[in-house]
């Protein structure tokens, strides 16, 4: 193994790949909110918080502190840049946008992913209570009014056990609704015959990161190394 794991923002950025100019896209917790801040230039995302809020841009850094307005963040708690043309509603109607299958694309984080594409992102008990992830949400509104689901997270889990499996061991958000995951060794598409591996992070080969997935992944004939 010569390759290394890619970070969150790379990750983000290979996401934000998969968007189209004009799509409304829903981001969740962590590595969803990275996305707004790598949009490239004329090119126009609406990007949807179900706290109320559609069109916002970049997050706000360290160093723009005197921008943050505690009125305005994302659903990770980061300060955001104002667009124009933003708009601002309440929660009743932002759920609304998603029910009735106004958005194009959600991206979110998971704990799990089945190799059917079933999707397990929050956990109950004492086990939340201890990890920093998890946390139930919005995300089963979510994954069942966009109109495309898009996974990014993490290979494994902090133990360094596979989070790609045959079947989720976690509470199931909704089963079959995963199209595409995007983790820091590869992208996988959910197809009919099985999960697809299209692009391996640089320096990885495919036997490598099926070891560290937990179902038998389907190497694409045209298997191409991750590029932002």
């Amino acid at each position: 193994m010569t390759g290394k794991r890619l970070t969150t923002e790379l990750i983000a950025m290979r996401a934000v790949k998969e968007l189209q100019d004009g799509d409304l896209v829903n981001v969740g917790l962590g590595i969803p909110s990275l996305l707004s801040s790598f949009i490239p230039e004329n090119t126009t995302i609406f990007f949807h918080s179900e706290s109320g809020v559609v069109g916002f841009g970049r997050a706000l850094t360290a160093d723009e502190r005197d921008l943050w307005d505690f009125d305005f963040v994302n659903a990770t708690g980061q300060f955001l840049t104002p667009l124009p043309g933003m708009c601002f509603m309440d929660t009743c109607s932002a759920f609304g946008m998603v029910r009735g299958h106004h958005v194009d694309v959600t991206v979110l984080g998971a704990l799990q992913v089945s190799q059917a594409g079933d999707l397990a992102n929050w956990i109950a008990g004492d086990e939340a209570l201890l990890r920093d992830e998890g946390r139930i949400g919005g995300a089963m509104d979510m994954a069942y009014g966009a109109k495309r689901v898009i996974v990014t997270m993490r290979h494994n889990d902090p133990d360094g056990g596979p989070k790609i499996l045959p079947h989720c061991s976690y509470l199931v958000t909704r089963r079959k609704c995963v199209d595409l995951l995007i983790t820091d060794l590869a992208v996988i598409r959910v197809t009919p015959p099985g999960l697809r591996l299209e692009e391996v992070a640089p320096g990885w080969t495919a036997a490598e990161v099926q070891a560290q997935t937990g179902c038998e992944l389907i190497v694409a004939d045209d298997l191409v190394e991750m590029a932002p």
